[in-house]
């Protein structure tokens, strides 16, 4: 008859909302709309109040430019509302946004000095293990030459035959003595 349909409109949902990254997001956008309205606060409350004093009282949500006034009638109803540009919201509105910019640049520069911090650390350390690499390369070299020479040695001490051994050990000996110059040299 029909087919079953694999993922319905909510499960696709829930599967969407379950990924780390739009949790995230979520967690951010939060905190970004917290981290805003204590920037206004911080600009409503305590800025514009030393604005105020400096500028001899003025309230920066009152500047404006009235472009028509309002109208009333006789009993003091508003017939017609007051059309006006409202720039002092304006310019709270931009302190807003610098203090917020400040504070994303802020800790954009901290994060990416961090990971630069991190990278050129991660740099060093491979660069340590890269040196140490050859001389952990020649010491089993060597290694692995002295116990093939003292293998060969028991084999043949087994033996008993000593004047082999001695020739044996010499040539050995002479081999890892050009080996151990060369790689020294280099």
């Amino acid at each position: 008859m029909g087919k079953k349909k694999e993922g319905g409109f909510w499960s696709d949902f829930k599967k969407f909302i379950s990924r780390g990254n739009v949790v995230d997001m979520a967690v951010g956008v939060v905190i970004g709309a917290a981290f805003g309205a204590i920037v206004t606060g911080l600009v409503k409350y305590i800025i514009n109040p030393i604005v105020g004093l400096i500028t001899g009282g003025v309230d920066l949500e009152n500047v404006k430019t009235v472009l028509v006034a309002e109208v009333t009638d006789a009993e003091g109803v508003i017939t017609q509302p007051e059309v006006a540009l409202m720039w002092g919201l304006w310019i709270q509105t931009i302190i807003d946004f610098i203090i917020v910019a400040l504070c994303i640049f802020s800790i954009v520069r901290l994060i990416t000095k961090m990971r630069e911090r991190m990278e050129r650390q991660k740099k060093e350390e491979e660069k340590k293990r890269q040196k140490k690499k050859p001389q952990r390369l020649q010491k089993n070299r060597k290694q692995k030459m002295l116990l093939k020479l003292r293998q060969t040695l028991l084999r043949l001490q087994d033996r008993k035959s000593w004047k082999t051994a001695c020739s044996v050990r010499k040539n050995c000996l002479n081999k890892f003595v050009k080996r151990s110059a060369r790689n020294n040299a280099s």
